[in-house]
């Protein structure tokens, strides 16, 4: 309920303001924004361990050695829980868009594997940042704990957590193009990309950068669409 006041203006009450925030975030906009950041971040993430981690030295713990890539790989860890952390308010937001036309089948298997895919990512990148906090502080790091740590981690992320990747974006973009929510185009970009994820072998390399382009694609094609003022909507009041 709005509040008059003397001079005959009219006032937002708390209720009112809350009610309007809430809605900004869960507009279009606010999943389009979600999502670029998180595809960013993680974009980057991958940039910095493929050039300076394991993968760069062969797989050897040289890069433990080395001070420069040393910090690069600390600092990409540090940049992981702020992927994790837009990631699900991308998913939020794309579930609140969906609502009442959103299909259980999807909606579970959307959630379930988004929720995983960031619980490997967070869980593989600790184990990483594990290593990297026993060098800091001088603890005992054998050639085999090293070893051990990064082949948990390959594993965590490059093959359980890009299979879950590969479930998110068909799933996703099932949801999509069911509720016209993206064109035909990026839903086939989308079916490509997941079967890549999960019919290849154990993810190496650059093609892990598919999943945050992809995020990216869907989210610049729904910050273009939903316009400037983004004023729609909650779909499940239609």
């Amino acid at each position: 309920m709005s509040a008059t006041g003397g001079d005959g203006t009219t006032g937002t009450g708390p209720r009112e303001t809350a009610d309007r925030i809430a809605g900004e975030l869960r507009t279009p906009r606010s999943a389009a924004v979600a999502g670029i950041i998180f595809a960013l971040i993680l974009g980057t993430v991958i940039v910095l361990i493929r050039s300076a981690g394991p993968a760069a030295s062969g797989g050897d713990e040289s890069w433990l050695t080395d001070e420069g890539r040393r910090r690069t790989v600390s600092l990409a860890m540090n940049l992981v829980p702020f992927a994790g952390i837009a990631f699900l308010w991308f998913i939020g937001v794309l579930r609140a868009r969906l609502g009442a036309r959103e299909d259980k089948l999807f909606a579970t298997v959307f959630l379930g594997s988004g929720l995983l895919f960031v619980a490997l990512l967070f869980t593989g990148s600790s184990v990483l940042g594990a290593v990297l906090t026993l060098e800091s502080q001088g603890g005992p790091l054998s050639s085999e704990s090293v070893a051990l740590a990064q082949a948990i981690t390959a594993a965590l992320v490059g093959t359980f957590g890009a299979r879950m990747a590969a479930v998110f974006t068909l799933s996703a973009t099932t949801a999509a193009l069911r509720t016209g929510a993206v064109p035909r185009w990026i839903a086939i970009v989308g079916y490509v990309v997941a079967l890549v994820l999960l019919l290849s072998p154990p993810i190496t390399g650059w093609v892990q950068l598919l999943f945050p382009g992809w995020v990216l694609l869907v989210s610049v094609f729904i910050l273009v669409a939903s316009g400037p003022s983004s004023p729609h909507p909650d779909p499940t009041e239609a």
